[in-house]
């Protein structure tokens, strides 16, 4: 198992508590609620559902901390200023891609170009649905 895999137990036991503190219940609640509106407005309810069923899925499976660290700083960067064309630049990790050798540089750069995307997409989704609800 590794260092940030849930044992058993321990979601069987979180599994638990979101049972006996009705969040399915609730959860669903808010959701029809938000799709009721979009339809009302005239907007896809798909949108709002799977911007919460992705939240859920993401608090459920406890999402790795490097990974959100990252998303954040994507999502900070975003919101400050847009699409930067420098933006692999500005995420990676200068001193640690200077000690790589080039092969090792160019699959960093792939995987932080894929990591770098896949932050965009979710931010695109989960800012449009956002700023509909009217967070943030």
């Amino acid at each position: 198992m590794t260092s940030g895999a849930k044992s058993i137990k321990s979601a069987a036991k979180e599994a638990k508590k979101r049972l006996k503190s009705k969040f399915w219940e609730e959860y669903r609640k808010e959701v029809e609620e938000e799709k009721r509106k979009a339809t009302d407005e005239g907007l896809q309810p798909s949108a709002i559902e799977r911007y919460y069923r992705a939240q859920v899925v993401r608090s459920v499976r406890g999402a790795k901390e490097e990974d959100e660290s990252f998303y954040v700083r994507v999502r900070n960067m975003l919101d400050a200023c847009g699409r930067p064309a420098d933006a692999l630049d500005r995420l990676m990790d200068k001193p640690y891609f200077a000690s790589l050798p080039y092969e090792e540089r160019e699959r960093y750069l792939l995987r932080l170009s894929e990591r770098y995307l896949n932050a965009v997409a979710r931010y695109e989704e989960e800012r449009g649905v956002e700023l509909y609800l009217g967070k943030n």
